[in-house]
């Protein structure tokens, strides 16, 4: 069996799709039940729904061979997997938001709020910007307009819910997309049936754009 950890909401149905549509499809995945493993004996595959920032976790120590993660998770964690094809799902960006009316005193630490630390600091640090980090798990967009942070670190799709509450993004940092990736163990010893789905996957990614 080959274990696939598929992120669990709307991406993760559209994740599915596309496997699905590569010819792994797997009919009790769709049935309405609490289950937490889905099996197409005959294909060989083994599906599970987990949180997506759990995915590269699974991955990485081998409870999946494979999993679709986004790269905001690949680059804040930095699992060691291998990351094998951008599936063109998701798609948003890493960006600095802030007030409309902000102006970086760089005389002064800056201080950042975000979910993701890692990307932020690293960002930061290529700037050579002298940062105060502030984690936090949600409505980040908050932290500037009660003045706990000078700017956001973030993901902007539409960037709808940063304008509503006067902020706006000022700079991109990276592209996010859907990634396929693989446990490195599992690569070694399942290479031909991981390259055979990734081959597949990627057919119809290119095909659709």
């Amino acid at each position: 069996m080959l274990n696939i950890a598929l992120p669990k909401g709307r991406l993760g149905e559209k994740v599915y799709a596309l496997f699905e549509k590569a010819g792994y499809e797997c009919e009790s995945i769709k049935e309405n039940n609490r289950r937490l493993t889905f099996e197409n004996k005959e294909k060989g595959i083994r599906y599970f729904w987990v949180k997506p920032s759990d995915v590269s976790i699974y991955v990485e120590r081998g409870a999946a061979d494979i999993g679709v993660a986004g790269k905001d998770i690949l680059l804040e964690y930095e699992p060691d997997v291998y990351e094998l094809l951008d599936l063109k799902m998701g798609a948003c960006r890493m960006a600095v938001a802030a007030k409309k009316d902000f102006r970086d005193n760089t005389a002064t630490t800056l201080k950042v709020a975000t979910k993701f630390s890692n990307i932020a600091a690293k960002h930061y640090q290529m700037k050579a910007r002298d940062i105060d980090i502030i984690h936090l798990n949600g409505s980040i967009e908050l932290a500037p307009i009660l003045e706990l942070s000078d700017v956001i670190v973030d993901i902007v799709e539409t960037g709808k819910t940063l304008y509503e509450n006067g902020l706006e993004p000022i700079e991109d940092i990276v592209s996010i997309s859907a990634r396929l990736i693989a446990n490195k163990s599992s690569f070694g010893f399942k290479t031909e049936k991981i390259n055979e789905i990734k081959n597949k996957l990627q057919q119809i990614v290119e095909n659709e754009q």
